[in-house]
């Protein structure tokens, strides 16, 4: 991100960050790998993954990989009893899972040895092994979803509570598309293997030594054979995968397209509407459909083209033991049991090698996934007030004075914002900030609100008589803020705001309603306060939406109130009315406006004009003759 318009909100951006750099490419990427190896090409990239974590440790950032780790055990030592059950659960699987095949071969070899006195035995251990190995299996499943789920939430919720507590100025380089996948798709993907990484390594290098060693057993050749087909498969795979990553890309970057299209135009569709131009966008979508379609085939294709000639080579392979197996049962030096469990055991040892080697994407894609999430959680904090110290009460006091001293302030180093400006604003008092659309009033808002903080002088509270209270987050009760733009959501007129107030009572909500001058046309709706409203306000006019945000920040009851451009889409009377109630209805409030309306100037008691950086009080002349000129 090259810059911050420091006054214009924030857009919804549903593209990659630019700011997770390579590794954020790399989450994408071995997301995508994960799936491709599903695709026809088994295996397929489990080789790079290796190639990438050598490359780590070369250039030195294995041990970032290392702090990753250690950040998500630090969530696995929690439940560390429970992936000790999970792990010795797979292992008591798995050695049943052996304990089967062993009885099959034996009762292949008494039915055609024709001896029948072990018969009833192998068959009591055979299907007595099936049915706990089913039993444990699907126990597994649940227990490993349970503690997905746990831990899942306990991620979430931590992560969660950094990131709201994080320096807006720090959080708003990250768009919050970018946020919301790291959020929801990372977190998952830490969770996951948080417990079953551990486990999975123990049980799939279990699984391996134990089928290998059943092989060896019976014949060390056969062991070898088969041992040697999983690497050679694996070793040819690493010619494919330049492109198969390639195709993987082309495919991920044009879902994205689609999606943001169409996430796009949902969002404007009242603009498509008034222009009348759906069918232009009818159209636009079939495009983007068929170039999307165009690439998936040419994508299956190639993974039609590259299981096709893995197939072939594991079939050649599979071949090769199986005609070793005849080899050694036409010369009666195994039984026809010990063929089969050759065959059987073959195929489970290739399995279990890819997944001994499919750990290390995983080792890999949860690193990447955890340093997203660092990144969020290790953002520079909001200052607090300090242990044991007591905030001052919201009620109770003539009110507070928000004051800035000899304030500098820049979003990017070298580029001013504000320059040496002061302001000040008393209970009881409405005081204007004006000037050009651009050039600081939202700054100054967000400096009043401590979302950012000065590089030189203050920002503080008083009270008659009282110090003052350098801003910081914990002092926000003590602000009502209505900001520019639509801040409705979708819900009820009640839910909106009780936002502000949880435990709010119908009666109060209708005051505040009525402060706000929205009682007026509320009372005539059939569900009055519980009237739904959809997404964004749809259902109501600009000036409604406004005035029940207002009636929102009213029923607040802070102290201060800060009114961003929030009475613009207001009439002239509407609008005074309005401003009258809010400082009638508290005599202490300070009231803060940004406004270019001439109605609202003529009440105000000061009028502060922002221009080239500096915040400037106007003379009484300046003011009158800026109330007319407006």
């Amino acid at each position: 991100m090259a810059g911050i318009d420091p006054d214009t909100k924030n857009s919804t951006n549903t593209a990659s960050d630019a700011t997770g750099g390579t590794r954020g490419a790399a989450a994408a990427s071995g997301a995508g790998e994960k799936t491709d190896s599903t695709s026809g090409a088994p295996g397929l990239f489990e080789f790079d993954s290796v190639r990438r974590l050598v490359r780590s440790w070369k250039d030195g950032t294995f041990g970032e990989i290392l702090d990753d780790w250690r950040w998500i055990f630090g969530y696995s030592v929690r439940f560390k009893g429970a992936i000790i059950f999970y792990t010795l659960l797979g292992i008591v699987s798995t050695t049943l899972s052996l304990v089967a095949s062993v009885a099959s071969k034996y009762m292949i070899d008494i039915i055609t040895g024709y001896k029948y006195e072990l018969l009833p035995v192998l068959i009591s251990v055979m299907l007595g092994s099936a049915v706990f190995s089913l039993v444990i299996n699907n126990l597994m499943n649940r227990y490993t979803l349970k503690l997905s789920i746990s831990i899942n939430n306990e991620i979430q919720a931590d992560i969660f509570d950094q990131i709201v507590d994080s320096e807006w100025l720090s959080l708003s380089h990250y768009s919050s598309g970018d946020i919301l996948n790291r959020f929801s798709n990372d977190t998952n993907t830490v969770a996951s293997n948080a417990i079953k990484w551990l486990p999975s390594v123990i049980i799939a290098v279990y699984n391996f030594v134990a089928t290998f060693l059943v092989i060896w057993h019976y014949s060390k050749v056969m062991a070898l054979l088969s041992f040697c087909t999983a690497p050679v498969m694996l070793l040819m795979s690493r010619f494919l995968v330049r492109r198969q990553r390639e195709y993987g890309k082309k495919v991920r970057a044009m879902s994205s397209k689609v999606t943001a299209f169409q996430v796009e135009t949902f969002y404007n569709i009242d603009t498509i509407k008034s222009f009348g131009i759906t069918g232009l966008y009818e159209r636009k979508l079939r495009g983007w459909q068929d170039r999307y379609k165009d690439i998936q085939l040419d994508y299956n294709l190639f993974s039609i083209k590259t299981g096709v000639f893995l197939s072939v080579l594991g079939m050649a392979v599979q071949y090769l033991a199986f005609g070793y197996c005849l080899f050694l049962l036409w010369n009666h030096r195994i039984s026809y049991g010990t063929m089969t469990l050759f065959l059987e055991q073959r195929g489970k040892l290739s399995s279990a090698f890819n997944n001994v080697v499919g750990i290390i994407p995983n080792f890999m894609n949860s690193s990447i996934s955890a340093h997203r999430i660092r990144e969020l959680t290790e953002l520079p904090k909001e200052s607090h007030v300090k242990q044991g110290e007591s905030l001052p009460p919201s009620q109770g006091t003539a009110g507070y004075s928000v004051e800035m001293a000899n304030v500098d302030f820049s979003y990017i180093e070298g580029k001013r914002v504000i320059t040496d400006s002061s302001f000040v604003a008393h209970p009881g008092e409405i005081v204007a900030l004006v000037g050009p659309s651009g050039e600081g009033k939202t700054t100054m808002i967000r400096l009043i609100l401590g979302l950012v903080h000065p590089d030189q002088g203050q920002v503080t509270l008083s009270t008659a008589g009282g110090g003052p209270l350098p801003m910081n987050a914990d002092y926000r009760y003590l602000f009502s803020y209505v900001p520019q733009g639509n801040t409705i959501l979708s819900g009820t007129i009640a839910e909106n705001l009780r936002m502000a107030k949880e435990d709010a009572t119908d009666e109060e909500i209708i005051e505040a309603l009525k402060t706000a001058c929205a009682w007026d046309f509320i009372k005539d709706m059939p569900d009055t306060i519980n009237c739904p409203i959809g997404e964004r306000g749809r259902g109501f006019s600009e000036g409604q939406s406004q005035r029940i945000a207002i009636a929102r920040a009213i029923l607040r009851d802070a102290p201060i109130m800060l009114l961003d451009e929030a009475t613009s889409a207001l009439d002239v009377t509407t609008e005074r009315e309005v401003l009258r109630n809010i400082i009638t209805q508290r005599q202490d409030r300070t009231c803060i406006v940004t406004t270019h309306r001439p109605t609202v100037l003529s009440m105000c008691s000061r009028i502060y004009r922002v221009v080239d950086t500096h915040v400037r009080q106007l003379d009484e002349e300046e003011s009158s003759r800026m109330a007319i000129d407006f």
